[in-house]
C-alpha cells in the first residue's frame, strides 16, 4: 500500500545533487499528494472567482467549494463547522485566540504552558501577559525533555491558571502528550484550555469532542495542504464571545459613520479575501486522509519510527532526545560533539533532507542545555529505504566530520 502511496507525492522522485530524496522534514511541511496540486490548479484554471456575495455562477460556485471544506474540515475533527475558522495556519491562530483571551485576564491570573512548546504557543502568551499583567508558569519536564505528567496535573491543581495550553505533540522532540487528562483536571478547575495541533492533525487525527478542549489550532501545509492557510476550532460560546481580531470587509453586518455592527463567529474573524484556492487544495488534502485507513497508516508509521530508533540507537555517540515511547515519529538526536548544522548540511550531499538547529523551540533547547539537534520527521509516505539511505549516509557523515 505504502509504495502506491509514495506515487502520489511527485516531489518524492525528485534528485538533490543527482541523489535520490530522502525527505524527512514533514515536521516543517509536508509533502503533497497530486490530487492536492490539481485542485488548487482547477481552481485558478477553471473556477476562479471571489466567495460570498457574489451573484453570478463563478462566485456561487466558489462559495460553495469553500464552505463546503469548512464543514468537511468540521466532520474530520467532529466538531460543528460553525466552530471552525480559517486563518493563516497555527501562528495566526494561537496569536487570534491570545489575542482575544485577553480580555478575561487581570494581574491575578495565571497563563500555563509547557516549556516543550514552539514559540508560537509561547509569544503570544507573553504578549497578552504584558498586556493584562497576568503572569506565565511552566509545567515541568524531565532533564531528557519528557513531561512530568503527574506533576503537572498536580500543579494545574495548585495554580488554577486561567488559560492552559500545550501542544498534543512536540514538534521539536515528536513526544505525544496526554493532554486529555491535563485537559480533564484543568477544566474542574475552571481553566480555558488550548491545544496546539500543528503536528497532531496529521498523526493523531484527533477527535476533538473526546479530547474536550476549548480551542485546537492547526496548519494545512502539515497534513498534506498548501501553506498559508489554517485554522482554529472554538467551542462556540467562548469563540463568540470574543472581540474582533482584525477588521476589514466580509466579517461585518453593517458599516456606518456613526459605528460598526460584526458578524458572529466564525464570520467575525475572517476578514478580506481569504485563501481561497489554499481551502480548497485543503479540503483536497481531507479527501486524500479520508480514503486511507488512517489505522494502518499509524501502525505503518510507528514500525517505521521503531526501525529508525533502533537504527540510530547502534551508531555509538548518537545520543536521542525525548519520549521515544509516545513518539508521532520524530527523531531529534546529537551526535558527540559535532555541531548539528555540520551533520545536516554534509548529510544533504547525499540528498538526505533533514532539519537543524533549536525548532522554534529555544526554551527546551536551554533546558536541555543544547543549541540545537538534527531532527529527523517521518511521515506514512516515507519508506524503510529511504531510512537505510539515511543511516548510511549518517555513518559517512560521521566518518568525516572524525577524520
Amino acid at each position: 500500500m505504502i509504495e502506491q502511496l509514495r506515487k502520489d507525492f511527485p516531489l518524492l522522485h525528485t534528485q538533490v545533487d543527482e541523489q535520490t530524496l530522502c525527505y524527512f522534514d514533514s515536521a516543517a511541511t509536508t509533502q503533497k499528494p497530486q490530487s492536492v496540486i490539481d485542485a488548487v490548479n482547477k481552481f485558478y484554471q477553471q473556477e476562479n472567482a471571489n466567495v460570498h456575495r457574489g451573484a453570478h455562477t463563478l462566485s456561487a460556485a466558489a462559495t460553495t467549494q469553500y464552505e463546503a471544506v469548512r464543514t468537511k474540515l468540521a466532520d474530520f475533527l467532529n466538531v460543528a463547522a460553525k466552530e471552525v475558522v480559517w486563518t493563516k495556519g497555527a501562528t495566526d491562530s494561537l496569536n487570534l485566540i491570545a489575542y482575544g483571551l485577553s480580555d478575561k485576564l487581570n494581574k491575578e491570573d495565571i497563563i500555563l504552558i509547557s516549556p516543550l512548546e514552539h514559540h508560537a504557543n509561547i509569544v503570544p502568551w507573553q504578549q497578552a501577559a504584558h498586556r493584562t499583567g497576568a503572569r506565565i508558569e511552566t509545567l515541568p519536564i524531565s532533564p531528557q525533555g519528557i513531561l512530568d505528567l503527574e506533576a503537572s496535573k498536580q500543579l494545574i491543581k495548585t495554580l488554577q491558571p486561567k488559560i492552559l495550553s500545550v501542544c498534543h505533540a512536540s514538534n521539536a522532540l515528536g513526544n505525544i502528550h496526554d493532554v486529555a487528562s491535563l485537559i480533564d483536571i484543568a477544566s474542574r478547575c475552571g481553566t480555558i484550555t488550548v491545544v496546539d495541533g500543528a503536528q497532531s492533525f496529521l498523526h493523531l487525527r484527533p477527535d476533538l469532542t473526546a479530547l474536550g478542549c476549548d480551542f485546537f489550532v492547526f496548519s494545512a501545509h502539515k497534513a498534506l495542504g498548501p501553506t498559508g492557510v489554517g485554522g482554529l476550532f472554538g467551542r462556540y460560546e467562548l469563540l463568540n464571545d470574543m472581540p474582533v481580531y482584525q477588521t476589514g470587509g466580509e466579517m461585518i453586518e453593517r458599516v456606518s459613520f456613526s459605528g460598526t455592527t460584526f458578524r458572529d463567529a466564525p464570520g467575525k474573524f475572517e476578514p478580506g479575501t481569504p485563501n481561497i484556492s489554499g481551502v480548497i487544495g485543503f479540503g483536497a488534502a481531507l479527501d486524500y486522509l479520508n480514503a486511507i485507513d488512517d489505522s494502518a497508516l499509524a501502525h505503518y508509521e510507528q514500525c517505521l519510527y521503531r526501525y529508525l530508533v533502533d537504527a540510530l540507537s547502534d551508531i555509538g555517540g548518537v545520543k536521542i532526545w525525548g519520549d521515544i515511547k509516545q513518539n508521532i515519529g520524530v527523531v531529534s538526536f546529537t551526535y558527540k560533539d559535532e555541531h548539528h548544522f555540520d551533520i545536516a548540511t554534509f548529510l544533504n550531499t547525499y540528498g538526505v533532507a533533514v532539519r537543524s538547529g533549536h525548532h522554534c523551540t529555544q526554551p527546551l533547547m536551554e533546558h536541555l542545555s543544547l543549541s540545537g539537534t538534527v531532527r529527523v520527521s517521518l511521515a506514512f509516505y516515507n519508506s524503510y529505504q529511504d531510512i537505510d539511505t539515511f543511516i548510511d549516509a549518517l555513518k559517512d557523515t560521521i566518518d568525516m566530520l572524525e577524520e
